[in-house]
């Protein structure tokens, strides 16, 4: 990842708005408003994000408080917190992470849901 790394939000930098990256994005610092990248966006231990993130690779080892919506996967390091709805195909949640909020799995196509919220195995059709 470091040899792409095409954005840094540093330790002492405040970011308000909605931020577009193309490349990945490593913030240390404090970013509010909306965050949107076509790669990966790392939240690093002293990265403080008060933002929904869009992305295909979210890594988090500080806090984030926003929902995630990642088209690959989401990792939360021992250390993260995060507040908010989540959206990946995969998840790592290492021990000692905080999470609160939902989430949705993506790419089961063998399962479908109810509008009850009920998640029911899909019938192959013959």
């Amino acid at each position: 990842m470091a040899e792409n790394l095409s954005t840094i939000i540093g330790k002492d930098s405040v970011f308000t708005g909605t931020m577009e990256v193309k490349g990945t994005l490593r913030v240390d610092g404090k970013v509010k408003g909306k965050v949107v990248s076509d790669e990966t966006v790392s939240i690093g231990a002293t990265g403080e994000v008060e933002a929904d993130i869009e992305a295909k690779i979210v890594v988090v080892a500080g806090t984030v408080v926003g929902n995630i919506h990642s088209s690959e996967k989401t990792e939360m390091q021992a250390k993260a917190k995060v507040v908010g709805d989540l959206v990946t195909k995969s998840i790592v949640i290492e021990q000692g992470a905080i999470f609160h909020g939902s989430c949705q799995m993506k790419g089961l196509k063998e399962f479908e849901q109810k509008p009850d919220n009920k998640i029911v195995e899909k019938k192959p059709q013959f």
